[in-house]
């Protein structure tokens, strides 16, 4: 059953044209993690209780103060800070052992890396993302439609198309697994070519001798290319949708 609620998703990604539809399935379960964040669950107690220990990537913060709800985010970062105080303060008088010298301040630094690895938002997410990637696998061998919708996408940015490559022998084996392993592998390097050989292009359209040459398709092909080297642009998930 939870497959099938997965599956719709995962689904409508593939039906979208895109570069990557892995990085549209990470992208909305990102919005969707910041949309909550900032909903009435910041007037929870518990919730902050929560985000008051684990904190936000910069990269998460910078989009919830984009959501323009600065009371929420006055609340969440108030009591966040608070919580980090009080851990520094109880790790600062607490050095660490290294050898036969005492590190000072030490358990204040072991916390602080610690807390800078850690975010809600992105809890939230890989929580629900490791489902999805498991779910393309499952749709690859229990959904008859799937993989030609599947070989139809223009292949996925080189992060996801490793973590698809990754995670496939958690799900499948055998002949599914092998074919799904040498149409992910084709998929990503033709498409990888085809963006390239976009950029190319791009890059010869500053060639006095092109000038009256038509664009073909790389017009956005910067933004193709680093959708496929680095995954979703920030800003850009319509572009992805085209």
């Amino acid at each position: 059953m939870a497959e099938k609620i997965y599956a719709i998703p995962v689904n409508d990604a593939f039906d979208h044209d895109c570069e990557c539809p892995v990085c549209l399935m990470y992208r909305d379960l990102e919005q969707q993690a910041v949309d909550f964040t900032l909903g009435p669950s910041y007037m929870d107690d518990q919730f902050r209780m929560i985000t008051n220990k684990t904190g936000f990537c910069q990269k998460h913060m910078q989009m919830l103060y984009d959501k323009n709800n600065r009371l929420g985010l006055a609340l969440i970062m108030k009591t966040h800070l608070d919580q980090t105080n009080e851990d520094i303060k109880s790790a600062q008088n607490n050095p660490i052992k290294s050898g036969f010298f005492k590190k000072t301040g030490g358990g204040a630094v072991d916390y602080i890396k610690k807390l800078n690895k850690s975010c809600f938002v992105c809890d939230r997410i890989e929580a629900v993302f490791d489902r999805y990637i498991a779910t393309v696998h499952y749709l690859w061998k229990t959904d008859p439609g799937f993989p030609a919708k599947y070989r139809k996408c223009k292949g996925f940015c080189t992060e996801h198309y490793a973590r698809l490559i990754e995670d496939a022998p958690k799900e499948l084996s055998g002949r599914y697994l092998d074919d799904f392993i040498r149409v992910t592998n084709e998929l990503y390097i033709t498409n990888m070519q085809r963006v390239a050989e976009d950029l190319e292009w791009f890059i010869n359209k500053f060639d006095y001798k092109y000038k009256d040459e038509p664009w073909k398709n790389a017009k956005d092909a910067i933004i193709r290319g680093m959708i496929k080297t680095n995954g979703i642009v920030s800003g850009e998930v319509e572009k992805l949708k085209q």
